[in-house]
């Protein structure tokens, strides 16, 4: 969705209403009354995810200091709250913790499923299906498989860090370049981002299987397939119209919309 926005701000904007959690710092921009209110609104997100950041690592350097022998790293966060804090704070730290654990799951499957189901699915089907079609049933359908996928994952790997370690090779090297790449060169365009991400996302995924899950190479190789991807595919491909660039810039300024919208992009 963000590769949209950058690249094809019209056809983002369809998509927004429906992303759901997926988009969170543009839910902030859209529902802001002011741009100094979306300005600070982002602001102060950033700082609190990084005093989050700085919280959990104090956790994890003060269980180090308590308990050096512990066995399991993953284990650190309920050996400090079930040993050092008194009864009642633990309840409540713990109800916290699985209160932001499920409102995450639930953010990030809902997301998942929107766009598996509207940007995927829902273009297989207009050239199998015609009529109407139950939206909500589809939409349950995809939580609960991409659910299952994700609790399969999840035992497969059974480490946190290198559960994470996976999402960041991906999200880095699958999305870093098209998102900077749309924001910087106007000569990006839609086939070209979705190319790189493609290819990005297929290097990291290979070589974290051929080289190991916490190796650095597929994060190297996964930004540099990329690159020349995106790079390749946008020069060799048709560039976004200078009406959609236009209309794109005038959104960044917080200018008002020209009169006439600007025309609209084939996706494909």
């Amino acid at each position: 969705m963000s590769i949209l926005a950058h690249l094809h701000p019209d056809l983002y904007l369809r998509h927004a209403d429906r992303a759901g959690p997926a988009i969170p710092p543009h839910t902030r921009v859209f529902t802001a009354r002011s741009d100094r209110v979306a300005s600070w609104g982002g602001t102060v997100a950033g700082v609190y995810c990084l005093a989050y950041a700085l919280a959990g690592a104090f956790i994890g350097m003060a269980t180090k200091t308590l308990y050096p022998n512990l066995a399991d790293a993953d284990q650190a966060f309920a050996t400090i709250v079930r040993h050092v804090l008194p009864t009642g704070v633990r309840g409540l730290v713990l109800a916290a913790a699985l209160s932001a654990m499920m409102s995450t799951a639930s953010g990030a499957l809902i997301a998942s499923a929107t766009v598996a189901n509207n940007d995927i699915w829902a273009r297989l089907r207009r050239r199998t299906v015609s009529g109407d079609h139950d939206e909500i049933s589809s939409n349950r359908l995809a939580i609960g498989v991409l659910g299952v996928v994700a609790m399969g994952i999840a035992c497969v790997l059974g480490d946190v860090i290198a559960a994470l370690t996976v999402a960041y090779n991906l999200l880095v090297g699958g999305l870093l370049v098209p998102i900077l790449g749309g924001l910087v060169w106007r000569r990006g365009n839609l086939p070209g981002a979705l190319t790189a991400m493609i290819a990005g996302g297929t290097t990291v995924v290979t070589l974290m299987f051929t080289d190991g899950l916490l190796a650095n190479e597929p994060i190297y190789y996964g930004l540099l397939a990329s690159l020349v991807a995106y790079v390749g595919v946008s020069l060799a491909t048709r560039p976004t119209e200078e009406a959609v660039l236009e209309t794109w810039r005038r959104r960044l300024a917080g200018e008002p919309a020209p009169a006439t919208a600007a025309p609209e992009l084939s996706a494909a």
